[in-house]
């Protein structure tokens, strides 16, 4: 750990480069370091960690159940947003010269930053590993794309580097009740997309089957994207499948782990749980979720939180060690409050959001109270979606159910990011009003900026009108379908609704009071009235529905 310690503080020294992740492994020798930053800086912050490792591990003596071909092995660029795969690799291209030239570190580049069509796969690249550097550096076809060399004493210490650029894959461990290695790779080799070599008679011991060229002729897995191999993990006393999922919309999470699960019955194992190594991104998890809440027929319109809940448990994530997302999620890490520069109001409780609102500072205001309440009629059209959907009796109706209580979670998701969004346009027109006026240049370019405020602090609240129109359909039909123990809650879910359209119309109003386009201003608010006027005959419309339910019941 020391060893490590000193190689991510390498990567915490580099401004702007936040170190999300160490994901040490104790059989394997192998650590997984995960940081985030502007592109540049994570560059640089990587081959700051590279320069560190080659100057404290000595590959002669390094030994590990993972494949490997240096003391960095593999050194992947993620495009997480505003930069390209492809700005990526050329990134990671640069990062490779730069290694071979400053470092003497020989360097092959992989998947989207591949100068050869057969270096895309890792596996290619790192042949042989370690133990057959030197081999390889004497082979023309071998030698790397950047720093080929004889080998050399500098070159047995530090190994090869391989750097690439790709888009986010998973890197997973499928728990096993066995010990066996054997056994592992029996169920890794059956899911793996490159299968395993067909054989002649015997399964295991017979003659492999080769093409005219000499190859083996290989029986693909049943998992396309994927890689994975079997090995006993000492530290943990059992086997595992370490997978390697290249590509999460061919194989997402749970489908990979579902399959393993079921060749692993196949040959008498049982999977117990799963390992994530390093991060996970959030909508594996999401999906995984979704998919075993639809298996037990239950309403998938629940907060995310509770839908990562349902993954953690159903995929067995903290059976070796506690599952924690905040800690495992990249969005989780990037959006957390070590990233914020303030906290947000969503994240207040419902006190502090109230006391925030009362005091004298006048913003968080009118139009994002108005979108909270929004979020909270679609709240709760959707409660009474999912109360509907585990209702005994209506276990055939629960996809439909399901379905509306999905509509209400995603508009509480929009109307709760308008509440933030409508205090950050207030406070734009804030900042403009602050800008310097002594010359005309600044006259006029403090005038532009509070007219561009001015006009987002109409659009935001007009978005959020939109959002709260959309509520009414989600309550009109928990009235009409759902459960009419339960209308009540529909009913005021309407309410809120009304009071969202209502109290943002108002604000789009006052702000577009104040643009000089005066087009775009009748433009704004003609469209305002039109949902005003829909929401109050909306909400009268399910209310008078309400009655007659409860009447009905009474």
């Amino acid at each position: 750990m020391a060893v490590i310690r000193q190689i991510t503080a390498e990567v915490e020294a580099v401004e702007g480069v936040r170190l999300l992740d160490v994901d040490p492994g104790e059989a394997t020798n192998r650590t997984v370091v995960t940081f985030a930053g502007e592109p540049e800086a994570v560059v640089e912050a990587a081959f700051r960690a590279a320069r560190k490792a080659a100057e404290l591990i000595d590959m002669r003596r390094h030994h590990g159940a993972h494949p490997r071909i240096g003391a960095t092995d593999v050194l992947p660029l993620v495009p997480v947003s505003g930069v390209t795969l492809e700005e990526c690799a050329e990134m990671a291209r640069s990062l490779a010269r730069r290694l071979a030239d400053e470092l003497g570190i020989p360097c092959y580049c992989y998947e989207a930053a591949a100068l050869r069509p057969e270096r895309k796969n890792l596996a290619v690249c790192r042949k042989g590993e370690y133990e057959a550097v030197a081999e390889r550096m004497a082979d023309e076809a071998e030698r790397p794309d950047f720093g080929a060399r004889p080998y050399d004493e500098a070159m047995a210490r530090t190994g090869c580097t391989v750097v690439g650029a790709r888009d986010f894959l998973i890197a997973v461990n499928f728990n096993l009740n066995t010990t066996s290695t054997r056994r592992a790779n029996a169920v890794a080799f059956d899911v793996r997309e490159k299968g395993r070599p067909e054989r002649k008679g015997n399964p295991i011991m017979g003659e492999i089957v080769r093409d005219a060229a000499g190859n083996p002729v290989m029986r693909p897995g049943t998992l396309k994207g994927t890689k994975a191999i079997g090995w006993y993990i000492k530290e943990y006393g059992i086997a595992q499948v370490s997978m390697n999922i290249t590509d999460l919309r061919a194989t997402p999470l749970h489908v990979a782990f579902e399959e393993v699960c079921r060749c692993a019955a196949a040959r008498g194992l049982r999977v117990t749980g799963t390992e994530i190594v390093g991060l996970v991104p959030e909508r594996s998890l999401i999906e995984a979720g979704r998919y075993f809440l639809c298996k037990q027929h239950r309403s998938v319109g629940i907060p995310k939180e509770d839908v990562v809940k349902i993954a953690v448990k159903s995929l067995g994530l903290g059976d070796l060690k506690p599952f924690v997302p905040g800690e495992k999620v990249i969005e989780s890490l990037l959006d957390g409050p070590a990233a914020k520069a303030a906290p947000i109001l969503t994240q207040l409780s419902v006190e502090e959001f109230a006391h925030e609102t009362l005091r004298e500072s006048p913003a968080p205001g009118g139009g994002s109270v108005s979108a909270y309440m929004g979020a909270l009629g679609a709240a709760l059209g959707g409660m009474v979606a999912n109360l509907s959907a585990h209702k005994p009796g209506w276990d055939d109706r629960w996809e439909v159910f399901s379905q509306w209580a999905e509509r209400g979670a995603e508009l509480e998701a929009e109307l709760l990011r308008l509440v933030d969004e409508d205090t950050a346009a207030f406070n734009r027109i804030m900042e403009a009003f602050a800008m310097p006026k002594g010359t005309e240049a600044e006259r006029q370019a403090r005038s532009q900026a509070i007219q561009a405020a001015t006009l987002l602090a109409a659009e935001v609240p007009l978005a959020t009108m939109r959002a709260a129109a959309k509520v009414f359909d989600v309550c009109r039909s928990m009235v009409q379908t759902g459960n009419p123990n339960s209308v009540s809650d529909a009913g005021v879910g309407a309410l809120a609704a009304r009071a969202a359209v209502l109290g943002a119309g108002l604000n789009v109003k006052i702000n577009a009071a104040s643009l000089k386009d005066r087009q775009t201003a009748e433009s704004l608010v003609s469209e305002a009235d039109a949902l005003m006027e829909g929401a109050v005959k909306a909400e009268l419309e399910i209310l008078a529905m309400v009655k007659k339910v409860i009447d009905k019941n009474s």
